[in-house]
């Protein structure tokens, strides 16, 4: 197991505030309240609190097993995807041995069209940081890289490292780009879409992968999360998780610990496909707990509908998804958090 010892790794802030508290702001948390994502009677969540979560078999695609999961939990397993073991270890080692470079030479190495960004998960279509923590009391407790996959093959470094990285996602969002679409068809026959239709709410084109990476809080002092409760804003989001663990869904009003499965990739129901099935699929709700001793790593891949596609549905007034990322760019930034498909309701 590769452990990160090298503090000059972390971000500054986290260094320094690695013996402190970081809660989300009272703003954020009385709208978190208010939508059922409320933490603070939660925080004693424990390893007996997972949940054997549904399993989907992408070899022997049951549609039924595939719409209860997708209908009672918004998340479920998937197994036997294809990706060769050996590639998701390069990739989680190769991301490990990133994060291990120096915060300055992260900031250096990682150029257009990749980016890297810390303490929050809101980035713009560009990359950078929506709306950077101005205080400990904004922060999410995360670093990490994002990757436009239809841009990867115009990144070019002389790193040996970085190159073999890219290499690596390239194959791996190939990999992605295969089970997405075959989930999402079958969703789609589920659903009883238009083949026609429905061809435009899952565009590769707008796919990326976002790598993250979790600092240990190793104070006892007060609670620090990797990424507060929401939901994705994408159709599918993809997420394969090291050995640490730290996910945590939102059913049956209780949060649940997902464990990690070695060779398993978690498939989670975003907003977008939430509203193409008129709220039949539902988007989960989930959060990332820190560690206190461990690190934890994430690769997690998300895709979308093209963004002049028009989602029609019975609950929504009909939008695009451009017209719903400049609403959650414009939340985030006003208010500090996303609202979402609440500003959409018919």
């Amino acid at each position: 197991m590769l452990q990160m010892s090298n503090v000059g790794s972390y971000p500054p802030v986290f260094r320094q505030l690695n013996g402190g508290g970081v809660h989300p702001p009272q703003q954020m948390m009385a709208q978190l309240k208010k939508n059922n994502y409320s933490m603070e009677d939660t925080s004693t969540t424990t390893q007996e609190d997972s949940v054997p979560i549904p399993m989907v078999d992408l070899e022997c695609l049951s549609l039924h097993k595939l719409g209860d999961a997708c209908k009672n939990w918004g998340l479920f397993r998937l197994v036997n995807h294809g990706i060769p073991s050996t590639l998701l270890t390069k990739l989680q080692y190769h991301a490990k041995m990133l994060f291990g470079l120096s915060f300055e030479s992260k900031q250096a190495l990682i150029t257009n069209p990749m980016s890297y960004f810390w303490g929050t998960p809101a980035l713009t279509p560009s990359g950078s940081a929506l709306n950077p923590a101005a205080s400990t009391s904004t922060m999410n407790w995360l670093e990490g890289f994002n990757v436009p996959l239809t841009q990867l093959p115009h990144f070019h470094s002389e790193h040996p490292m970085l190159h073999c990285f890219r290499l690596l996602l390239e194959e791996y969002g190939r990999h992605l780009s295969r089970i997405a679409t075959t989930l999402f068809e079958s969703m789609a026959k589920n659903l009883d879409l238009d083949p026609k239709k429905s061809e435009s709410k899952l565009d590769e084109s707008t796919a990326f992968i976002r790598v993250y990476r979790y600092p240990p809080r190793r104070s006892l002092a007060g609670e620090a999360w990797g990424m507060i409760p929401h939901t994705d804003s994408s159709v599918l989001s993809i997420v394969n998780q090291d050995h640490v663990g730290g996910l945590e869904i939102f059913k049956d009003n209780k949060w649940h610990l997902v464990n990690p499965i070695p060779n398993t990739l978690i498939v989670h129901i975003g907003d977008m496909m939430q509203a193409i099935s008129d709220d039949e699929y539902m988007s989960v709700k989930h959060r990332v707990r820190v560690k206190k001793q461990e690190e934890r790593l994430s690769i997690c891949y998300f895709v979308f509908p093209a963004e002049e596609s028009v989602i029609h549905s019975s609950k929504y007034k009909p939008f695009t998804y451009k017209d719903f990322q400049e609403q959650v760019q414009k939340d985030t930034r006003t208010l500090g958090y996303k609202v979402g498909l609440q500003r959409f309701k018919a």
